[in-house]
């Protein structure tokens, strides 16, 4: 009975949390078609009222050869150099062939980009995006010139995924700057972006990243329908994309990957994986991804295979010791004492002498303060956050020991737990790992190294199960695929991965060279 009623309630939830996120009356839906005239007047009334009250669009009418013009713009998104040396001084100072309009406008203006439409609400969206609508009284057809000014951060260095060795390029908040970051990678013909633009009331533009030839189609494919598939106001940040685009929404580990750094996003592509950019954030998604993904770093293949190769050894680890160790600790303490060898077992005793709480109340106690420490650090300003975490992290471990709290068994254990967590190069798996840690302590708490062992089956079950797009997250260990093992616990010589990921199922399966 029971077996038959949680897959309903669980499908019940989504079914609610897809209703709230995805209305069938969406206002891009609901949008009437509303087309320009050969009435200047007409026009340029018919945009004012779809873009409403607002001091900051800017209509400028002038005469041109006689006849009436008008451009439309944005202020503080334009660059008003353009619009004045480029726009306004050809158009008001030079003879233009009337009988040719709107082709002889487009001749003579020198601007990079220029081409015609007439839909009103095409016209608008680009007026809102800092391009700028000119329109005659002799022309149907508005031109929309690109006059946009970007004022966005310069190009850094990654703040989330800092490297010892390799490119300090870091991603920023401009589309258009991530997308020339990744054709500087290199000279290719075969990169591909496809544009879509996604947020029905502030409308942002996303682009997908691919190289033809090796992406596979059904994956491309596949991505393309869940982004069509996204309708919601306001698009801010990548991760909402991340959270409609993933299967498995109540799952604990993130099914698509997100970095500032190019090199890692060339290098997915390069695989056939399928790159996601959205405008306004420097965070670009990975998809497909593998577990295996998280535990490597740029780094791995800018040092020599064998330091490497060691390196990411002892990522993984550290991820087994940020969730075990714990769970282990209070097992053994609280149910297997015979297991732990006589003088260690004398010594922790003594050390736990005159501790007024369980095991179980000691950890929690110390990791709660770890955790409340690193989210203090996050949030305050850099150089006061290293301090408070390091000194507060000093100050209270001694105190809870001098004063009989826990015991300096538990500090030395959940400083190892805290320091393996802060190894992994990925914030996203650290967090989940987090979680997952807490989990595990609690059922070694009730049922010793027997509830330990039920956590790590159904942990690796729950990762057996998992996908992205298709693809299975503990590839390529689960399906077993050995050829992709040359890049999975260790990274053999970069001469002898000759061939793509088998399971992605790549166009091009062999790497040139």
């Amino acid at each position: 009975m029971v077996t038959l009623i949680v897959p309903i309630i669980i499908m019940k939830i989504k079914t609610f949390l897809t209703g709230a996120l995805y209305q069938p009356g969406s206002p891009k839906q609901m949008e009437s078609t509303l087309m320009m005239t050969s009435d200047i007047t007409e026009n340029v009334s018919m945009i004012n009222e779809v873009l409403g009250e607002n001091n900051d669009i800017i209509t400028r009418e002038f005469s041109m050869n006689d006849s009436r013009a008008s451009i439309i713009f944005t202020r503080g998104l334009v660059d008003t150099a353009i619009i004045n040396n480029n726009i306004l001084k050809p158009l008001m100072f030079n003879t233009i062939d009337e009988e040719r309009i709107p082709y002889s406008l487009k001749e003579m203006l020198p601007v990079s980009e220029c081409h015609e439409e007439t839909d009103i609400h095409t016209i608008t969206s680009y007026i809102l995006r800092g391009e700028t609508a000119l329109l005659h009284e002799k022309s149907p057809k508005a031109i929309i010139l690109k006059t946009s000014e970007s004022k966005d951060r310069s190009i850094e260095e990654p703040v989330t995924e800092q490297v010892v060795r390799g490119p300090r390029t870091g991603f920023n908040e401009n589309i258009n700057d991530n997308q020339a970051i990744l054709r500087k990678a290199g000279v290719n013909k075969d990169l591909r972006f496809i544009s879509f633009q996604v947020g029905e009331r502030f409308k942002k533009e996303l682009v997908i990243a691919y190289i033809e030839g090796i992406a596979n189609e059904t994956i491309l494919q596949n991505v393309k329908e869940r982004i069509e598939s996204v309708h919601i106001d306001n698009v801010p940040e990548s991760g909402y994309i991340e959270e409609f685009m993933e299967e498995s929404t109540f799952s604990l580990f993130p099914q698509i990957q997100s970095t500032e750094r190019p090199d890692r996003v060339i290098a997915a592509l390069s695989e056939g994986r399928v790159g996601i950019l959205l405008d306004g954030t420097p965070f670009v998604l990975i998809a497909p991804v593998t577990i295996n993904m998280y535990l490597q770093s740029p780094e791995d293949y800018y040092d020599r295979w064998i330091p490497g190769s060691l390196i990411r050894l002892l990522r993984y680890t550290a991820a087994f010791i940020s969730v075990f160790t714990p769970a282990l600790y209070i097992s053994f303490v609280s149910f297997h004492q015979g297991l732990i060898p006589t003088n260690l077992a004398i010594s922790i005793i003594g050390s736990r002498e005159g501790v007024p709480f369980p095991v179980l109340i000691e950890v929690l106690l110390m990791e709660v303060s770890i955790e409340i420490l690193r989210e203090a650090g996050l949030r305050l300003p850099k150089p006061i956050g290293q301090t408070i975490g390091i000194v507060g992290g000093l100050v209270i471990g001694e105190a809870a020991v001098q004063a009989g709290i826990v015991s300096p068994v538990t500090v030395i254990v959940v400083a190892i737990t805290a320091i393996s967590s802060f190894s992994l190069p990925q914030y996203t798996l650290s967090i989940s790992l987090r979680i997952l840690r807490f989990i595990a302590m609690f059922l070694a708490a009730t049922l010793g190294l027997y509830g330990a062992i039920v956590f790590f089956l159904f942990f690796c079950i729950h990762l057996v199960r998992l996908k992205s797009f298709g693809v299975p997250f503990l590839g390529p260990a689960v399906p077993y695929q050995v050829s992709d093992w040359k890049d999975f616990l260790i990274r053999l010589p970069i001469q002898s991965m000759k061939k793509r990921p088998d399971i992605l199922k790549p166009g091009d399966k062999m790497r040139k060279g």
